[in-house]
């Protein structure tokens, strides 16, 4: 093995060291003379050698022993510093075991006596002028998670009072530079505590106080997305929304299903035409192909009275996926879109018929189509094709809007050409439901 290569190797150099030395010592005739007037000491040059070799020894031993006597004080300073240290750390693994148990007192109790701790260190380090292996940055990052873990307790306990004051503390600490990283922690935790006790404006204050890095992390995101919706700050939680889902930060159903939430909000909050064009335009291109937007969009502008061509427009975006036979789209949906089209049927134009007729012949079984066809007749003044629609409609129309309007249209139809019995039991149709 190596071990043994290496003490032969020592084995052999020993014996050449000490055959070179009785071969150098045995044969030396030379001779040192000392003078000392008026006396004269002569001796043996290899007695001069080994008496200066034996006094090097002695002064080296000497000066050892001088050193180690010096730095007794020292050794005593960072003996002490070290039982310090270790009882401050090991009182915030305590303090950090009983947090996640839920012991929040006991927790509490640790952190604090690990503070007590880092005071009496540093005190240490401050009359002796140094303490070894104390270090000023490691001191104010440990003040400043033991001060976040009593208030992470007092949270948990509802004492207000000493959270504030511990997070205070907690922030005083990570103010260096050094502790950058520790302070924004505690400005992330400080937030979440914002929004715990339904306070989510002083949550947004926390974050915006936080550096722009900082701002982007997934973590704050979540937690504006949160203080934002609850705010009601539609536009700013969309964009908030919008990066979580760029960060991955949710499944891609999840966030399609968040951003689309919020987009539903959005257009829901316009109160006019032109607010809700703004809301529409603020939308990216991939929320604007999204049918439930579209459809929403379309009959929020028909509610406020708007422009029945740019509705038309919008529905454009989604009317072949939702016409198309074998469609995914939900039938409630397909009915909002005939109902966000029905009040603009006046004024439809020739494509747009011809849409509507094309899409009555690709799904001759849909009631909900035949009903936008047939009530497309009847603005044209189509009378006999709207009512022959109108009543193949009712034989399978389930929306009860949809259904009661039918009735009432073949209600009309039936009073124009004179035939009261049939207006008559239209109308009577139409009211029970």
């Amino acid at each position: 093995t190596g071990n043994t290569m290496r003490a032969a190797f020592w084995l052999l150099a020993l014996f050449a060291i000490a055959a070179a030395t009785a071969l150098f010592a045995g044969n030396n005739q030379a001779v040192v003379s000392i003078f000392w007037p008026p006396h004269r000491i002569d001796v043996s040059f290899n007695l001069a050698v080994f008496l200066l070799v034996g006094l090097f020894v002695l002064i080296y031993v000497a000066l050892r022993a001088l050193s180690a006597v010096v730095s007794l004080p020292l050794e005593a300073r960072r003996w002490r510093a070290q039982q310090k240290e270790r009882a401050m750390y090991g009182a915030l693994m305590d303090a950090l075991a009983h947090q996640l148990a839920g012991r929040y007192i006991r927790a509490t109790r640790s952190a604090q006596n690990a503070l007590t701790q880092e005071k009496s260190l540093s005190r240490l380090a401050d009359e002796s002028g140094q303490v070894p292996g104390y270090s000023p940055t490691r001191a104010s990052q440990l003040q400043s998670l033991a001060n976040l873990l009593v208030a992470e307790s007092a949270q948990a306990l509802q004492n207000k009072a000493l959270r504030d004051e511990h997070l205070q503390l907690a922030l005083q600490s990570s103010a260096p530079r050094h502790a950058q990283e520790v302070r924004e922690g505690v400005q992330l935790r400080a937030a979440r505590w914002a929004l715990d006790d339904s306070d989510p404006r002083g949550a947004l204050d926390v974050l915006m106080q936080l550096p722009q890095g900082a701002t982007r992390r997934t973590l704050a995101l979540r937690m504006k997305l949160r203080a934002t919706r609850q705010l009601r700050q539609t536009q700013l939680a969309l964009e908030t929304a919008r990066l979580l889902a760029k960060h991955r930060a949710f499944s891609p159903a999840a966030a399609q299903s968040i951003v689309r939430g919020l987009g539903l909000e959005l257009l829901g909050d316009a109160h006019d035409p032109v607010q809700l064009e703004q809301a529409w335009g603020t939308l990216d291109d991939s929320e604007r192909a999204m049918p439930e937007l579209v459809v929403h969009a379309a009959a929020r502008l028909m509610a406020l009275n708007g422009d029945a061509a740019l509705a038309r427009t919008w529905l454009l975006l989604v009317w072949d996926q939702a016409m198309q036979s074998g469609s995914t789209l939900s039938d409630s949906l397909r009915i909002k879109l005939i109902a966000a089209m029905e009040p603009g049927l006046d004024s439809l134009d020739a494509p747009w018929l011809a849409r509507i007729e094309a899409a009555q012949q690709s799904r001759p079984s849909d009631a909900n189509v035949q009903y936008l066809a047939g009530m497309a007749c009847l603005s044209r003044q189509l009378w006999g094709k709207a009512r022959q629609l109108l009543a193949l409609s009712v034989l399978g129309l389930q929306d009860a809007g949809l259904h009661r309007k039918a009735w009432r249209a073949l209600a009309v139809l039936a009073e124009q050409r004179g035939d009261e019995p049939a207006a008559a039991e239209a109308y009577k149709q139409a009211a029970l439901l």
